[in-house]
């Protein structure tokens, strides 16, 4: 029920129309009556009626000076005015607080009932209307952030927005776009192509940074990007951006790149965006999980494509042998080079390609299928560093593999030399050489070598030290000393005193002394 206050100075008219009035028919409640304008506000103040049906005519307060003193403090109010025919010029005045209800005295009940139900009429359509902005208020408050989101995307990429542009938006936003100083910050999470992760790191970075106009995200590059007021020195904003890749990868355990524009001005705003992409593409080199800037971006300014160089023989033949460390040495400086050259990224990736169709070359060809297949994996990678890892775990695999087939090889021509030595050890003309040429037809050098790599000794020692095992089973045996007999015996051609130097080398004895010691 609406709550009506009767307000008259006329006691008669006041008691008249309180009694004849159908107030509950016509959706109301007569909550008080008032014989004056002073006496009439007391009793808005009080019960706050919904209608005040007064007269214009009265002493201390009139009503024009109520419905003004009522409209400062109470503007929901609505009046119904009563009046003489020589005061209704005067009571129009009221419609500058927007009475609009004017009843002529006198008047009957079926008229009073007539302006209240057309001033609820009213005041329910009002309410609807009120509602109904309410509402689209709401609606258009929620809807806010994805128009910002729209807009941002649109301004970067849409050559056809302009400063008129700007100026309808900042109606919209209301917010000062012109001629702003702004960066645009792009951030991606690593490894990542969940949109929840993005929706988590706009909340954080919100939340965080300072001065962040909008947001959007960057569906194609699953990536999130700031508009942010310049802050001049980008020491604070280095500073919370590291704190929000803090807060992120304590929730979700990925890293966070970062890219920060130059400052410029909003209607800029294109060029500020190819300056932040130009700069994420960077932690191609840099890597994931950076924050990426001017200073640390060196661009390729238009250098040829040189300073790289494959000596492919000379890789090739580092695999072969099967030195790992040497081909990882020679892996991270081609890398280092890349990384120091900074090509166009395609053409760095050509380079890499470059390296492991060499690679590929030197598998059989019954086992080249799975690295051939992995080819997939590696056009994936969008880091240098990725490219690095993978080469080098390709080409340690690769050259582990052709060291134990090498070892293998090896220590099966070594086991032979074995066996020679085993049968020939008692002609003093055993050499490295005869072996060699005349039993394995192999190169010297090259036997001696895998020779000593197989059994830590070089093949003279070994043969020497082999003679002497044998005669100092023989004096243990025999008991036998006789020197030049040994001597003739395991090889030493009858030389006894070279035979006495190097048994004595090798056991610490001359061989008298180790007889007495096994007696």
């Amino acid at each position: 029920m609406y709550k009506v206050l009767l307000v008259d100075d006329e006691r008669m008219i006041l008691e008249g129309i309180s009694s004849v009035v159908d107030w509950q028919a016509s959706g109301t409640e007569l909550v008080g009556t008032a014989r004056n304008g002073l006496e009439a506000y007391e009793r808005i103040a009080e019960k706050r009626p919904d209608i005040v049906i007064s007269d214009i005519s009265m002493p201390g307060l009139d009503g024009i000076g109520l419905v003004a003193k009522t409209y400062e403090q109470f503007p929901d109010v609505r009046f119904i005015m009563l009046s003489g025919y020589k005061d209704f010029d005067y009571a129009r005045r009221a419609m500058q607080y927007g009475v609009k209800h004017y009843l002529v005295k006198p008047c009957n009940e079926q008229q009073i009932e007539a302006a209240i139900a057309e001033l609820l009429s009213e005041r329910a359509a009002e309410q609807e209307r009120e509602l109904f902005v309410s509402r689209m208020r709401e609606q258009f408050s929620r809807m806010l952030p994805q128009v910002k989101e729209q807009f941002l995307k649109e301004f970067i990429s849409n050559k056809m927005y302009g400063s008129r542009d700007l100026a309808y938006y900042e109606r919209l936003f209301h917010m000062q776009l012109s001629n702003r100083s702004v960066r645009l910050v792009l951030l991606r999470a690593e490894n990542s192509n969940e949109y929840e992760h993005l929706f988590a790191l706009k909340n954080i970075a919100e939340d965080v940074l300072e001065g962040v106009l909008m947001g959007t995200t960057i569906q194609l590059h699953d990536e999130l990007l700031l508009l942010m007021d310049d802050p001049g020195e980008v020491t604070g904003l280095m500073e919370g951006l590291n704190q929000v890749k803090d807060i992120f990868a304590g929730f979700y355990k990925l890293e966070l790149t970062a890219a920060v524009s130059e400052a410029g001005r909003m209607e800029e705003l294109r060029r500020l965006y190819r300056n932040a992409r130009q700069y994420m593409t960077q932690r191609f080199y840099v890597g994931g999980g950076s924050l990426i800037t001017r200073q640390d971006v060196a661009l390729s300014d238009g250098r040829e494509h040189s300073g790289f160089e494959l000596d492919e023989e000379q890789f090739t033949m580092m695999i072969r042998s099967g030195q790992v460390q040497e081909v990882e040495a020679e892996i991270a400086g081609l890398f280092a080079t890349l990384g120091e050259l900074r090509h166009d990224i395609a053409v760095t990736r050509s380079y890499v390609l470059q390296l492991y169709a060499v690679m590929l070359r030197l598998y059989p060809e019954d086992e080249r299928s799975a690295p051939t297949a992995r080819l997939a994996e590696l056009s994936r990678l969008d880091t240098l560093t990725g490219l690095h890892d993978f080469i080098r775990q390709a080409a340690v695999e690769l050259t582990g593999g052709y060291y134990r087939s090498n070892m293998n090889r090896q220590s099966s021509v070594v086991n032979k030399m074995l066996r020679i030595i085993e049968e020939n050890y008692v002609n003093a003309e055993l050499s490295l050489n005869g072996v060699a040429n005349q039993m394995l037809y192999m190169n010297p050098d090259y036997l001696g070598k895998i020779f000593k790599k197989v059994t830590g000794d070089n093949f003279s020692h070994y043969v020497n030290r082999y003679r002497i095992e044998r005669a100092m089973e023989h004096i243990r045996r025999s008991g036998d000393v006789k020197v030049f007999e040994l001597a003739e015996l395991f090889g030493f051609g009858g030389n006894s005193q070279y035979f006495s130097q190097v048994f004595k080398k090798v056991t610490g004895m001359t061989p008298t002394e180790y007889r007495r010691c096994g007696e």
